[in-house]
């Protein structure tokens, strides 16, 4: 994740996440300890974005990925000796939707399932620009964006998320959404046209 990408991300999640939100997993040794906190570090931000557009709360996202993180630990932790390999990214973030669903199924609400699409889509430069601008108002922008965001499909949402913070390739994106790539694509799209619609209205 660029420098730039990680500062807006932070700004959005509005405080940097930590390693104090889990109070678990563990495993004895240092060394062992050390390689789970790196790949945490490295990813725990943009993962809990996500799981923030999944959920209806900071606090709730940040239960969901509680529990992603800790079956992911389990799954991808040797019985033997606890050495942990860390999973794909793509996996991990398909752990966090399936956890936020689970979740939402456990307190009576229920995740409207997407629809599909067989348009090829293609990138809006534009829009996309916005979170790369060398003029923007981090803290500003970040919150326009996620104002704008929860206005939108989470379909879209979430598809968004992935490709600019998460950083995946439409391929990732629908290995991790269980859908087909041009849907991934399709709906970058029209995500990325719904938003231009709301943060540039006047043209229009």
């Amino acid at each position: 994740m660029s420098k730039r990408k990680e500062k807006l991300a932070k700004n959005f999640t509005y405080d940097a996440i930590s390693l104090e939100i889990l109070e678990y997993p563990t495993v004895p040794d240092n060394d062992l300890s050390d390689k789970w906190r790196d790949w945490f570090q490295e990813n725990g931000t943009r993962l809990l974005l996500f799981a923030r557009g999944k959920t209806n709360s900071e606090q709730d996202a940040k239960d969901v990925l509680q529990e992603a993180i800790y079956r992911l630990w389990k799954s991808y932790s040797s019985k033997e000796d606890g050495t942990f390999d860390p999973p794909p990214l793509p996996l991990a973030f398909t752990a966090v939707r399936n956890t936020a669903i689970d979740f939402a199924r456990k307190t009576g609400r229920r995740i409207k399932r997407e629809q599909k699409s067989d348009q090829i889509a293609y990138n809006n430069d534009e829009v996309a620009a916005w979170f790369e601008a060398d003029n923007l108002i981090e803290k500003e922008r970040a919150q326009d964006i996620e104002n704008a965001l929860k206005r939108i499909s989470s379909k879209y949402r979430e598809v968004i998320t992935l490709k600019i913070w998460g950083e995946l390739t439409f391929l990732e994106i629908a290995e991790a959404l269980d859908i087909p790539s041009n849907t991934a694509a399709s709906r970058y799209r029209y995500g990325l046209d719904a938003l231009r619609k709301i943060l540039k209205p006047n043209i229009y």
